[in-house]
C-alpha cells in the first residue's frame, strides 16, 4: 500500500470522537479524508477539534460518490444505520470498521458479511473486550486447562446510562428504538455475550431472559436484563445487562471451574486475579479496562487492529460472523423474554 490508509468516518458523535478518530490519528498510518454526518455542524467540528482538514458531508452516499480515495470507513452510526452505511461501502470497495451491534437484525447482519465477500473487502467489528488484556490472558488461561472442567460463569455490563457518554445527552437516539432498535442489551449486553463467546471459544446455544424498562423514564428501549445462557458444551452462567448502575459501572466477569476461578476486572486493583483450589492465587495487573467515565478512554485497541489488519492484509480479527453470533444471542435473549420461554440462538431468527 502506497502512502497513508486514507479512512472515511460516518457518524461524528461519541463513539468517533472519543475513540475511533483519536485512534486513527494517534496511530499515524492514516489519514482521515472525510467525515459524514447528519448533523452538519459536527461533521465540521471534526476539523476544529483535531485540528485536521477533511471534506464534510451530511449524506453518506455522497461521501462515498465524492471521495473515491477512501479505502477504509468507519461506521459510527446510531444502530439503524449500522446495516446500510456498511453495505454501501462494502459495495464500493471501502473496508468496514463498523461500531457494534453491528445490525438491528440477524438478516442485516448476514447482507453485510455477504457484502463483504462479494466485494472482496474487510468487514470488522468494534467488539473491543477482545482486545482487553485480561480477557486476553484469561483466554490463554482457559485453553491451557488452568481451571479444568468450566463449570459456570457470570458476566455484567451496568452503568448509569448513555445520556451520560452520548453527545445528545438525555435526548440521544440511544433511547429511541426506531434508531437503536435494543437499549442497554444492544448497547452493553452484546459485548459480553461476544466476550463469553471469545473466552471459551464456543457459541451459545440457548438463553432465558428477562429484559425490562425499569429506570429510564421517556424511553422505548430496554434499560435492565438478566439472562441466563447455555453454552454449546452444557456450561450455563448468567449475562447482566444494566444503564442502572450508580455511582460506579461493573464491566466484571467470573468463571468457575474444578480447579479454581477466575475473576476479571472484578478487582479495583489486579484486572485479572486467578484463585485456585490449591490454595495457589495469581494476581494479574494488566491495565484497565476501557471504561465512559472521565479518564477511562484508554487506546481501545480496535482501530489500531482494524488498519493493520487492512495494510498488512491480516485476517480479521474480530469478523462479521463474529459480530453476527454476539448480535444473534441478544436477540434471542429478546424473544425469549417477549416469548416467555427459553430460546435457541440459532432458532431466534429476525427480531421484530
Amino acid at each position: 500500500m502506497m502512502g497513508k490508509l486514507k479512512i472515511g468516518i460516518v457518524g461524528c458523535g461519541s463513539i468517533a470522537r472519543e475513540r475511533h478518530i483519536p485512534e486513527y490519528l494517534a496511530g499515524g498510518e492514516v489519514e482521515i479524508v472525510a467525515v459524514c454526518d447528519l448533523v452538519e455542524e459536527r461533521a465540521q467540528e471534526v476539523e476544529t477539534k483535531f485540528n485536521i482538514s477533511v471534506q464534510t458531508y451530511t449524506d453518506y452516499q455522497e461521501m462515498l460518490k465524492q471521495e473515491p480515495s477512501i479505502e477504509a470507513v468507519s461506521v459510527c452510526t446510531p444502530n439503524y444505520m449500522h446495516a446500510p452505511v456498511s453495505i454501501a461501502a462494502l459495495e464500493a470497495g471501502k473496508h468496514v470498521l463498523c461500531e457494534k451491534p453491528m445490525a438491528t437484525s440477524s438478516q442485516e447482519a448476514q447482507d453485510m458479511i455477504e457484502a463483504a465477500e462479494k466485494s472482496g473487502t474487510k468487514l470488522m467489528v468494534a467488539h473491543n473486550q477482545r482486545l482487553v488484556p485480561s480477557h486476553v490472558k484469561a483466554r490463554e488461561l482457559l485453553e491451557e486447562g488452568a481451571l479444568g472442567k468450566i463449570y459456570s460463569f457470570r458476566t455484567v455490563f451496568g452503568h448509569g446510562g448513555p445520556e451520560g457518554w452520548s453527545i445528545d445527552g438525555a435526548d440521544s437516539w440511544f433511547f429511541r428504538k426506531e434508531e437503536a432498535f435494543i437499549g442497554a442489551m444492544g448497547d452493553l449486553g452484546v459485548h459480553k455475550s461476544d466476550l463469553i463467546q471469545f473466552l471459551f471459544d464456543e457459541p451459545v446455544a440457548e438463553v432465558g431472559a428477562f429484559v425490562e424498562t425499569v429506570a429510564k423514564e421517556n424511553t422505548t428501549v430496554d434499560d435492565n436484563a438478566v439472562c441466563v445462557l447455555k453454552m454449546e458444551s452444557g456450561i450455563v452462567g448468567t449475562l447482566t445487562a444494566s444503564w442502572s448502575y450508580k455511582p460506579f459501572e461493573d464491566n466484571a466477569t467470573v468463571i468457575y471451574g474444578e480447579k479454581g476461578m477466575l475473576r476479571l476486572e472484578d478487582d479495583p486493583q489486579y484486572s485479572l486475579i486467578a484463585v485456585y483450589t490449591s490454595g495457589e492465587t495469581t494476581s494479574y495487573d494488566l491495565g484497565g479496562i476501557q471504561t465512559n467515565a472521565a479518564g477511562g478512554q484508554e487506546n481501545s485497541g480496535i482501530v489500531d487492529a482494524f488498519v493493520d489488519t487492512v495494510i498488512n492484509e491480516k485476517p480479521v480479527p474480530i469478523t462479521g460472523a463474529d459480530g453476527k453470533r454476539a448480535l444473534d444471542v441478544i436477540l434471542a435473549a429478546l424473544e425469549s423474554s417477549r416469548e416467555k420461554t427459553i430460546t435457541s440462538v440459532r432458532k431466534a431468527g429476525v427480531t421484530q
